[in-house]
């Protein structure tokens, strides 16, 4: 199997686009804000409530969530596809310009942005990290949620772009 028939096959996959965030206190005297799109983003976990990301290994992210065990999640919803594209895009401009007018709050419980219009926002812990091969699974403990957007459906990623339903 070649990489671009694995490719092929999961693209069929419909998968919900998040936006992962985190503060990084260590980059100048105020810190600075970091964000990654992610389609793999799961729950795992009602009791104790976990939720999983997998990031690229040698990330921005990745590198940032060894040191920095809070981070966020948004859960984008249909009108959001610039903000997922933003935040995808390789060679990108700094993260602090990616959410200079992007409306966003700090969570309470990490200090991440937390994007507004967002379906639903969760707040976590890491728990756990797992290698598995060129990224690393990172199991988050949910410390606070929040359901800000109701009235809109989920952006979605099938086949290679970025969706809507309904």
């Amino acid at each position: 199997m070649s990489d671009d028939e694995f490719r092929a096959a999961l693209s069929r996959l419909a998968a919900g686009v998040v936006l992962i965030t985190a503060h990084d206190p260590d980059a100048g005297p105020r810190g600075e804000d970091a964000g990654m799109t992610a389609t793999a983003f799961l729950s795992v976990s009602l009791d104790p409530p976990l939720v999983m990301v997998s990031v690229r290994n040698g990330s921005r992210m990745d590198d940032l969530l060894a040191e920095q065990p809070l981070w966020a999640v948004s859960v984008l919803s249909g009108h959001q596809r610039q903000i997922a594209g933003r935040f995808a895009m390789k060679g990108r401009i700094s993260d602090r310009l990616l959410f200079e007018d992007i409306a966003h709050v700090r969570g309470e419980a990490s200090g991440a942005p937390l994007v507004g219009g967002a379906l639903a926002t969760l707040e976590c812990r890491t728990e756990q990290r797992v290698a598995a091969g060129d990224h690393t699974l990172v199991i988050g403990r949910v410390l606070a949620t929040g359901v800000p957007n109701e009235d809109d459906g989920p952006l979605t990623y099938f086949r290679g772009r970025y969706r809507q339903l309904g």
